[in-house]
């Protein structure tokens, strides 16, 4: 078989596990971890992100740094769908399918990741103490840190939750946050993907950003929320050349980096980054913005799911991507950096 035609049959299969898991939802009881569990991640190096050009690094307004290939043995790992960097570009804290916690530290060699340490999985616990995923709410797909508390949306049930994980880490217990009734309306399995807390000094500080995957207003673009305390003020963001909405993060000091994905016969499964500022995020508005890039099944990409922006030492702005394999054997879970070259 040619390279060319392994690549459309993986390209198949990639969209069947997709349509089936976004169609029907997990055929079984969620594979959750069952207390806080040290796990060992094996960590393949990503050397090139273009297949065809091995050698090339520019991409839009990005430069490929590194990225790893993640795989365990632990039933429950798999399904990242949402990751949140520390200061110090090397902690993270990453939210799964099945209602679990991993957190680990990347390893670096020569500026690029090498490896991952330290990593462990909990499942999220409600109010009691229990299982999150025992209550249905397993499916959590955005992560968000707001005066301390992290936030965690959960599609399908259509319920945002927040965690005092600062003080407690991965015991933290969850609790629910009241949304708007319009959360009700939203498309089944296609909704909390993006979930940004409004930095201080912007137009939107204190503030939850939320824009949908793929609940579409009557114009046909996402449907988006300002939710700070109990004003809700809503906008649009628009919808553009098939991509649909899959998570999102600040860009200090005054930009949203929306991160998106697509498939078409044509292309593939397809990755966006757009910037949007945050100056636009008005009630009422409709926003857009330039892609820093666009990659497809050429580049080494799969279901892409989770971004986070850190600064290192030399003050350059990262980019760190994560993708949801949906516990598939025919997708992976990746970690990608990217420095932004302004």
């Amino acid at each position: 078989m040619t390279r060319s035609r392994r690549r459309w049959l993986v390209a198949g299969l990639l969209l069947a596990a997709l349509i089936f898991i976004g169609s029907f939802g997990l055929a079984a009881a969620p594979r959750t971890s069952a207390a806080v569990t040290r796990i060992a991640l094996r960590a393949m190096p990503i050397l090139s992100f273009d297949n065809r050009e091995p050698s090339r690094r520019r991409f839009g307004q990005l430069e490929f740094i590194g990225g790893l290939v993640l795989t365990s043995d632990y039933k429950a790992f798999g399904g990242i769908s949402a990751i949140r960097m520390e200061p110090d570009g090397a902690h993270f804290l990453s939210v799964t399918d099945n209602g679990s916690w991993l957190r680990g530290r990347i390893l670096y060699r020569d500026g690029k990741p090498a490896g991952i340490a330290d990593a462990e999985m909990a499942p999220m616990l409600d109010w009691n103490g229990k299982p999150l995923a025992k209550r249905g709410w397993y499916d959590a797909e955005s992560l968000a840190e707001l005066n301390g508390l992290f936030y965690v949306g959960l599609e399908r049930a259509e319920k945002i939750v927040r965690f005092d994980y600062r003080r407690n880490g991965l015991t933290a217990r969850a609790e629910p946050v009241p949304v708007p009734p319009d959360f009700r309306t939203f498309t089944y399995n296609k909704s909390l993907e993006c979930l940004a807390a409004g930095p201080a000094g912007s137009g939107v500080a204190g503030a939850l950003i939320v824009v949908t995957e793929h609940s579409l207003d009557a114009s046909g673009n996402f449907r988006s929320f300002l939710l700070k305390g109990k004003q809700v003020d809503r906008f649009s963001v628009q919808r553009s050349g098939g991509f649909d909405v899959s998570d999102c993060a600040i860009l200090p000091p005054a930009d949203l980096l929306l991160l998106e994905r697509s498939y078409s016969v044509a292309r593939g499964v397809a990755m966006r980054i757009r910037r949007i500022p945050l100056v636009r995020l008005k009630p009422g508005a409709l926003v857009d913005g330039k892609p820093l890039i666009e990659a497809d099944l050429h580049d080494q990409i799969d279901n892409m799911e989770g971004i986070a922006v850190t600064r290192n030492a030399r003050g350059e702005t990262i980019l760190t991507l994560v993708s949801d394999d949906n516990f598939s054997v025919v997708q992976r879970n990746l970690l990608l950096q990217f420095k932004l070259v302004e």
